[in-house]
């Protein structure tokens, strides 16, 4: 069976709402332990080691689908939140990445060729010696390869906010699917479960896209008794300001000519081309206001708070 980030243990979407999800129980065996992240939080040379790893893994992978390098990450932090952070050698970093990497690609039934993967330069290992670390990662991992990530919860979430329409649903989930693979290279992140920084994803995205919206899908979430409402907020703040170091980017690498609006109505366009003539004209208005609050936003470079949760 093809292992799917959404789906990990296929029959998680038929779990009725009103029943404890498995995965909910589950999740905090496939993430690093809390001591990790103080370890990277307190060291800038672990995080150096952190951030050299992932960058290999992504040039790697920079042809594949984005998935694969998020769950080769994610046994990356898995793998050294046990094992320890590595020494500063070069080699050992590029294994690593590598064998992560391929641990993905076959879990995803991925075709690739070791060879490619490894470039033309620099350090080329041979696949004994990748399938030995491979070995070695998998027993840090407890052999747990179906990783519970936080694509794993968008749609339980989703059908808490009880939306009818396809177009709609599908905006949404892109769009919290692109903050979560964003926001994969944070360490602050990594302090939050998966189930956690689905939820602040979707929340992120909703106020983006759907801000009339937003109080009714913050309600269900906050209404949602899997979920600590204190924990969202945390991690909302964090994927917020992830989020807005994108906006910033994407202004910056557009001419001065381009206006704020002119920049997200491209950078927008691919979640609009599949509506129908009905869903256009309802995104229209929520579209206009999305306009107004992300210009005041990049202008007058303020936070939105979510403190709702603490009224609830």
């Amino acid at each position: 069976m093809e292992f799917d980030l959404e789906n990990p243990f296929e029959n998680f979407h038929d779990l009725p709402c009103d029943s404890v999800p498995s995965l909910f129980l589950i999740e905090s065996d496939h993430i690093p332990s809390p001591n990790y992240f103080h370890t990277l939080k307190d060291s800038g040379f672990d995080i150096s080691i952190r951030r050299d790893v992932i960058s290999i893994i992504s040039q790697m992978s920079c042809t594949f689908d984005p998935v694969l390098s998020y769950l080769a990450i994610n046994y990356l932090d898995r793998h050294l939140a046990n094992q320890g952070i590595l020494q500063p050698k070069p080699w050992a970093n590029k294994l690593l990445a590598i064998s992560c990497f391929s641990l993905a690609a076959k879990m995803m039934k991925t075709e690739f060729s070791v060879t490619d993967v490894q470039g033309d330069s620099g350090l080329i290992f041979e696949t004994q010696t990748i399938e030995r670390m491979e070995a070695i990662v998998l027993g840090t991992l407890q052999w747990r390869m179906r990783s519970i990530t936080p694509f794993s919860f968008i749609h339980f979430f989703i059908n808490l906010f009880r939306l009818v329409d396809p177009a709609l649903i599908q905006v949404l989930k892109d769009r919290a699917s692109e903050i979560i693979l964003k926001s994969q290279r944070e360490i602050k992140v990594l302090e939050f479960k998966p189930s956690i920084i689905a939820a602040s994803a979707l929340l992120c995205a909703s106020h983006e896209m759907f801000p009339y919206q937003y109080p009714s899908f913050l309600k269900a979430i906050s209404d949602c008794s899997y979920v600590n409402k204190g924990s969202v907020q945390q991690c909302y703040n964090v994927i917020q300001d992830i989020a807005k170091e994108e906006y910033q980017s994407v202004f910056n690498v557009n001419s001065s000519s381009d206006t704020p609006i002119n920049v997200l109505d491209e950078h927008f366009l691919s979640y609009e081309s599949d509506k129908t003539n009905a869903t256009n004209a309802a995104m229209m208005h929520e579209k206009d206001h999305k306009r107004r609050r992300i210009t005041d936003y990049g202008n007058n470079n303020q936070k939105v708070h979510i403190s709702h949760f603490h009224q609830c």
